[in-house]
């Protein structure tokens, strides 16, 4: 073929013939597995008088001087359904695309493509100018505006190994339009950037694509209009999933901004234990204790010796990743003490938890208010700071990164890093 490289909009429109006989246009280009690295294109769509018909890359034998696309059989296969395949110029061109080293949404102005290998493939996306102008037969124009003035019209050119494009047509295909991998390169916050970047309908694309840890990650950073239109959108059991993976205080946050009826609906495909500990922290008001703290922290026995409780947290160690206090209780779940990580790990091998632990500890009622949390937090210089209800019983606790959250300007507070688990399951070290 002697097509070596280039832009779609330089074949679209063309001329196709066998034998020099005109047959028909060039209207795309088809794309069977879009989840490649940089995709192969499979074949050319060309409208004929008998409708849109596609031809293998294979029977593209010249691309003309006068600019005909010679062919060596004429296409005889109907085009297949855009559900099935992916159509360059139809799914990709002027759609939104997500820059994944840019981290920033994109809308595609022109692909270019390159014969590697005997094979034609998507190399890149032009989202500058130089693609438009180029889509709009313009290029001309720019270059005889003078060089130095061509060089300075804008060109943006992102290689396909960073592209993420969002299909809000044909669901099936954005698992393979959506490469779940790229996406995950970025940072959470990153991520829901760019997603609050997108209609509510691409923005669910977008989670679709996620693995459900991945999708929790990104929901947490989002404003709770985002969230409920996105709840919405990607369907009840799929939604109840997700949420299952969020910290507990956001996913208790979220439940409570839902109308009740789909509230419960949501908690009725969770398991009974999570559903249980979510309906429990509904109940507090958000600028309360109660409404700051999550479930998700390490509980020990206290006659258990060091060594023992070490083994253990190395078991679950891989299910969570905030393990700094470790609150001992009872089998009441009574709080009785706290240690450190530290203290754990200095402490002798056969000593017994309850005699390394300090059993004067710093509480919060779940009915305090977020100010006065942050507050003894900063007095005590606390990462955590453990909830109890009158009889002493362990709730859960408020992190430092939560209390901030709540007294600081919205928009500043998203920007902190966070220190709490990203799992959701209180962890214990059992007998």
């Amino acid at each position: 073929m002697a097509f070596q490289d280039g832009f779609i909009s330089e074949l679209v429109g063309r001329r196709a013939t066998v034998n020099e006989l005109p047959i028909g246009r060039v209207t795309d280009f088809l794309v069977n597995n879009p989840d490649q690295t940089f995709p192969e294109v499979d074949g050319l769509i060309i409208k004929t008088s008998q409708g849109p018909r596609f031809a293998p890359m294979d029977t593209v034998s010249d691309v003309d001087a006068d600019g005909a696309v010679a062919l060596s059989a004429a296409p005889k296969v109907a085009a297949p359904p855009d559900d099935e395949a992916l159509y360059l110029v139809l799914d990709l061109l002027d759609k939104q695309i997500v820059d994944v080293d840019g981290r920033k949404v994109v809308r595609i102005n022109d692909i270019e493509i390159a014969n590697t290998g005997g094979k034609l493939r998507v190399v890149a996306a032009d989202v500058g100018v130089s693609g438009l102008l180029r889509r709009l037969g313009l290029r001309g124009f720019g270059k005889r505006l003078g060089p130095w003035v061509y060089r300075r019209v804008p060109r943006a050119m992102i290689a396909w190994d960073s592209v993420a494009p969002i299909r809000e047509k044909n669901p099936s295909q954005v698992q393979l339009a959506v490469k779940e991998s790229k996406l995950k390169r970025l940072h959470p916050s990153e991520l829901a950037e760019v997603i609050s970047e997108l209609s509510a309908r691409e923005a669910a694309a977008i989670i679709h694509s996620l693995d459900d840890e991945t999708a929790a990650d990104a929901l947490e950073h989002l404003e709770p209009e985002k969230q409920r239109a996105i709840i919405d959108d990607i369907g009840r059991e799929r939604a109840a999933d997700i949420i299952e993976e969020m910290d507990s205080d956001d996913a208790a946050d979220l439940l409570g901004d839902l109308p009740e009826d789909q509230q419960s609906e949501l908690l009725a495909e969770m398991n009974q234990s999570t559903a249980g500990e979510l309906r429990e922290l509904v109940k507090y008001e958000d600028d309360t204790a109660g409404g700051l703290m999550t479930t998700d922290y390490v509980w020990i026995f206290p006659h258990r010796t060091a060594e023992q409780t070490i083994h253990k947290i190395r078991e679950i160690a891989p299910e969570t990743e905030f393990i700094y206090y470790l609150y001992v209780v009872d089998k009441d779940e009574r709080l009785l003490g706290v240690l450190t990580l530290r203290a754990l790990l200095l402490a002798p091998q056969d000593d017994v938890i309850e005699r390394i632990m300090e059993d004067d500890i710093v509480t919060i009622a779940p009915a305090m208010r977020s100010r006065d949390v942050a507050a003894t937090i900063a007095r005590y210089d606390l990462l955590a700071v453990p909830v109890v209800d009158p009889d002493g019983l362990m709730l859960g606790i408020v992190t430092v990164d939560d209390a901030i959250d709540a007294i600081m300007p919205e928009d500043l507070a998203k920007e902190l890093p966070r220190i709490t688990p990203t799992r959701r399951t209180s962890r214990a070290v059992k007998d």
